[in-house]
């Protein structure tokens, strides 16, 4: 089994985000966090390393309907929360990459029926957000 959902878009990187943002709001997911990937690495192990990254932001998305079941459920899969979702790009790159996580790996960690179905919900919305976008959703990795 994959650990992510992928979709490759014809947008540019500003615009592919842009769009990832609206279409996860559409299912209820707000944006807890934001990692600049790239902004990172270039302070922190210089440019060369920013550039073979390429625009890479990872977005912390969470639901909190779906948060609450899940951890009402099982306190310590707060571990695995927020949902990631990551948008990137290569220099020069006229399509961009979005990929979330796929929530059935918390079924893999857990045999709580009650995980079972939170993730059931999260994998139905993460795949119809990313639908969304245009392309054919694809399991990765």
């Amino acid at each position: 089994m994959g650990y992510t959902h992928t979709v490759t878009v014809p947008l540019a990187w500003d615009d592919a985000m842009q769009q990832a943002r609206e279409a996860l709001a559409s299912q209820g997911f707000g944006i807890l966090s934001e990692i600049d990937v790239r902004a990172t690495f270039e302070a922190k192990l210089g440019a060369e390393a920013a550039a073979s990254v390429g625009d890479y932001v990872i977005l912390g998305a969470c639901n909190p309907a779906l948060a609450s079941r899940a951890l009402a459920a099982e306190p310590a899969l707060g571990a695995l929360l927020p949902c990631n979702v990551v948008v990137r790009s290569g220099a020069g790159a006229s399509e961009t990459t979005v990929q979330a996580i796929d929530p059935q790996t918390m079924v893999q960690l857990s045999d709580n029926p009650a995980v079972r179905e939170v993730a059931d919900d999260a994998d139905t919305r993460l795949r119809a957000a990313l639908a969304s976008l245009g392309g054919s959703v694809s399991q990765e990795n």
